[in-house]
């Protein structure tokens, strides 16, 4: 008479656990892929609407649904786009495209390193009182910058219609500063006292190992201040009334309160001001991808 062995039992047991499990995470797959294709299609669809209309007709533009129908397709918008600011009078497209691209890239550079080395320095280095000033910057991440704005206007009101004005309020930023920390604090400890033990210095330290290890949250950090600055509008409102000096979301705002607005022209002036975000974004976007991941893994 045959029996059974407990190893036998369990080994079967163990493959009709797996063959049973295999089916639920299939279609768990499968559903999860639904649904963020779903969302990723809805999130798409304005995307897609500013593409198609700026390539349309103005007089197609606003028909609704029939918007996304690849119908009549045409440059002349771009064109005419470039026409209208493309004297002294208008203004020139690629001088305000110039001091959006100038003013961000300021903002960035200096963002990234005196973001990182404060992050660093509360983070890193011991010193009295740094647990107190971390606290204020997250404290400070709580000020919406409306509120400060006008306060900012009456103090630099003499420094209208500059270029480093529109920059130099934005460099220090206190959630640039909290995510340097937050990764800065992941780093092992040893690998900053074998470098110690190597005779290397705080700088030294940071810029040769730190830095090089950090290329994730530093891509991170580059494309949201790049986009939080790209975009901005209130600061510029107050702060430029020279068309010279004028970024351009600003002059969108002008271009799109001629009368009587012209739809297609508008939405390819839009498709103007998106095209530099999606060009970062391309180019950082495996670093910002990791940078994320692994915010997510080890907060």
């Amino acid at each position: 008479m045959a029996t059974t062995t407990p190893t036998t039992t369990t080994a079967t047991a163990t493959t009709t656990t797996t063959a049973t499990r295999a089916p639920r995470r299939r279609l768990r797959r499968i559903a999860d892929y639904a649904v963020l294709s779903v969302l990723a299609f809805i999130f798409i669809l304005p995307v897609l609407y500013l593409l198609l209309g700026s390539l349309k007709p103005s007089d197609q533009v606003l028909d609704g649904l029939t918007g996304f129908l690849p119908t009549h397709l045409t440059l002349d918008n771009y064109a005419h786009v470039v026409d209208a600011l493309n004297s002294d009078s208008t203004g020139y497209l690629w001088r305000f495209m110039g001091v959006s691209l100038l003013v961000a890239f300021v903002v960035v550079t200096g963002g990234l390193f005196v973001n990182s080395m404060a992050a660093y320095g509360m983070s890193r280095l011991k010193w009295r009182g740094r647990e107190a000033v971390f606290t204020l910057v997250l404290l400070l991440m709580l000020v919406p910058f409306e509120s400060v704005a006008v306060p900012l206007f009456y103090m630099f009101n003499d420094q209208r219609n500059t270029l480093y004005i529109q920059a130099i309020p934005f460099i220090a930023n206190a959630f640039s500063i909290y995510q340097f920390h937050t990764f800065f604090r992941s780093i092992p400890p040893s690998i900053e006292e074998a470098a110690r033990l190597d005779g290397a210095g705080p700088w030294r330290t940071f810029f040769a190992i730190i830095v090089p290890m950090s290329k994730p949250v530093f891509a991170s950090v580059a494309i949201l201040t790049f986009l939080t600055q790209w975009g901005s509008f209130l600061w510029p409102v107050l702060m430029v009334s020279d068309p010279a000096v004028r970024p351009l979301p600003l002059e969108m705002s002008v271009f799109q309160g001629q009368q009587p607005p012209d739809w297609g022209q508008i939405l390819a002036f839009g498709v103007l001001l998106v095209l530099p975000v999606l060009i970062v974004f391309a180019f950082f976007q495996r670093w910002f991808v990791q940078g994320v991941a692994s915010s997510a893994v080890k907060g």
